[in-house]
This record gives C-alpha cells, sequence and structure tokens, in this order.
C-alpha cells in the first residue's frame, strides 16, 4: 500500500482523491491501495493574517516534507501554486497531473469594469490585489485568507463586495458556474495556477517509477517553465506576478507580467523559445528585471518561493 499525504482542506483532498484514481486506474489498482494520510499544514491554521507575513508558502508544504522525509508517507500531493521554487534536494516532484483551468474567477460582480465605485476587494494575494489596483485604483483591498468555503462566507457576510478565486479549485470542488472566469488576455494568472503535482522522495526510484505512470508531459513543462520564470526573478510571497505559458510543438511562449504592490507601476515582456531550451525563462526574467523600475524590483530578486 502506497500512503498519499495530503493537506486537510477540502480542495486538498479533492486533489488527493484525484491523484489516487489517476495512479490506480494507471496501475489497475482498487482504491485501497493508496491510502490517504491527512496533514493539517501550518497555513491552515492561521487565517487571519497574509502568509508573506507569516513565513510563506512553506507554510503550506513544511509538514507534508517532513513527513515524507521521515517514511511516514510515500508521496504528496500539492497545489504547485503553493510549493516554493526551490525544494529540498531529497524531494522530486515526479508529476504533473493534467492542468485544469488556469483563469482567475471574480466573484460579486460580472466584470472588472463592473465592479462598483471604491469597492472593498477581498483578497489576500499580492499579484491579485497589484493587477485589480492597477485595472481598478479606485478600489480598496481587504485581506482575504482561508478555504475557499470560508473567503465565500466571508464575502456573503459584507466583509468584502467582491473576490477573486481560481477557477481550477471551484471546479475541483463541484463550484462550476460560480461567478465570472476572467480570460486570460486580459487577466493573467499566478505562476502554476490550475496545476496539481505528486512529490516523492529522491531517492525512492520504485515509487518515483510508479507515479511517473501519471505524469502529463505537457503540464508538467508548462508548470517547471513558470516556475524557472519564478526563481529566475527571485520571486517570493510578496513579488506580485502573473505569467500565462502557451505551447504549440515543441515550442514555448511565456507572457508575464510584474506589478508595483500598488498596481500604479507594471512591465511585462514575453518570450518564444524551444521547449528544450532551459534558459529561456531566465532570459525573460532578465529582460523583464532589465526594464523593471524600483517600485517593481524591490519585490523581486530575494528569497525564492512560490507566489499566491
Amino acid at each position: 500500500m502506497l500512503r498519499l499525504g495530503t493537506r486537510q482542506s477540502p480542495l486538498a483532498m479533492a486533489q488527493a482523491h484525484e491523484a489516487r484514481s489517476r495512479l490506480c486506474a494507471a496501475h489497475g489498482w482498487d482504491e485501497n491501495a493508496v491510502e490517504l494520510v491527512p496533514v493539517r499544514a501550518s497555513g491552515d491554521k492561521i487565517v487571519d493574517v497574509p502568509l508573506a507575513d507569516i513565513g510563506g508558502k512553506a507554510l503550506w508544504t513544511k509538514e507534508l516534507d517532513a513527513w515524507l522525509g521521515e517514511g511516514h508517507i510515500d508521496l504528496a500531493v500539492h497545489s504547485m501554486k503553493d510549493v516554493e521554487t526551490i525544494r529540498p534536494p531529497e524531494l522530486t516532484i515526479a508529476a504533473i497531473l493534467p492542468r485544469a483551468d488556469v483563469r482567475d474567477v471574480l466573484i460579486g460582480a460580472s466584470s472588472i469594469a463592473g465592479i462598483p465605485q471604491g469597492a472593498r476587494v477581498g483578497t489576500s494575494a499580492p499579484r491579485r490585489a497589484a493587477q485589480m489596483l492597477s485595472r481598478r485604483p479606485d478600489c480598496e483591498i481587504v485581506m482575504f485568507r482561508g478555504n475557499v468555503a470560508l473567503r465565500l462566507a466571508k464575502l456573503a457576510a459584507g466583509e468584502a463586495d467582491v473576490t477573486l478565486l481560481a477557477a481550477a479549485g471551484l471546479e475541483r470542488l463541484g463550484r462550476t458556474g460560480t461567478g465570472t472566469p476572467l480570460e486570460v488576455e486580459e487577466w493573467l494568472p499566478a505562476p502554476a495556477q490550475g496545476a496539481i503535482g505528486v512529490e516523492c522522495r529522491t531517492n525512492d526510484a520504485k515509487t518515483r517509477a510508479l507515479v511517473a505512470a501519471i505524469d502529463h508531459a505537457p503540464s508538467h513543462t508548462a508548470i517547471m517553465a513558470e516556475r524557472a520564470l519564478l526563481a529566475a526573478l527571485g520571486g517570493n510571497c510578496h513579488s506580485p506576478i502573473a505569467v500565462l505559458s502557451m505551447l504549440c510543438g515543441d515550442r514555448m511562449t511565456l507572457q508575464s507580467v510584474l506589478y508595483s504592490a500598488d498596481g500604479a507601476e507594471r512591465v511585462e515582456g514575453s518570450l518564444t523559445f524551444d521547449v528544450g531550451d532551459t534558459g529561456g525563462p531566465a532570459r525573460l526574467a532578465g529582460d523583464l528585471l532589465a526594464r523593471a523600475n524600483t517600485a517593481i524590483s524591490v519585490h523581486f530578486g530575494g528569497a525564492q518561493g512560490a507566489v499566491p
């Protein structure tokens, strides 16, 4: 039996069920061949302050990392958006499942332009806050954290007028049809948004081989390119960055926008390169940073991590 570690939130459990189903289908196993092991992450325990102020994205992964490293579980499932860019060498992302919808969903208004003047936008993500203020500087950002149900409850209770959630998360929770998806042409997503990753111990060749059977190569390629861009930028939880990858045959295009925290400044760029060109993301990062003013660059070049 394989032991699959997961956070306890409803969305994390839905992602773990998907990973287990795919793994069992790939190998012709009964689902009881993979035991789900829920772990309560630090990030789920503290919901009233921004993650960037209390340890960043490691709060989503450190308990699972420890259990995996100590052998209490054989593999762990993650939302790749929540995984630090630099991982411990003893752990390896062995599979990326087929990527879901990368878009953000606006809840509480039918469009960005349709948000009432001076509305309160509930989000704890620097990217979403900066993007909104760039488009709607009249809006006020109010801190919103917690799982999907909690954030929707906060919205219903009037703590904000609108909020933003990932379309992939809503879909996995059976909440398709909630809100208005924002097309990527006007609103770029976070790095690795919509992707589920499965991580194993690097030295566990048997488990890595089993998990490789559910790896979706195009999604894996896209996610690793977006993470490579984030790493080259030195992005962290304070970094307002949006990115979109597009695969066409053996060529990839990365499109990215970096913002100042207040959304008043932005720098954008794109680069197309061969899929095997591992230096492509770093070249785009270099171009963006070379053109970024201080209000933007102050949020990059520091400790590397995942960006919400």
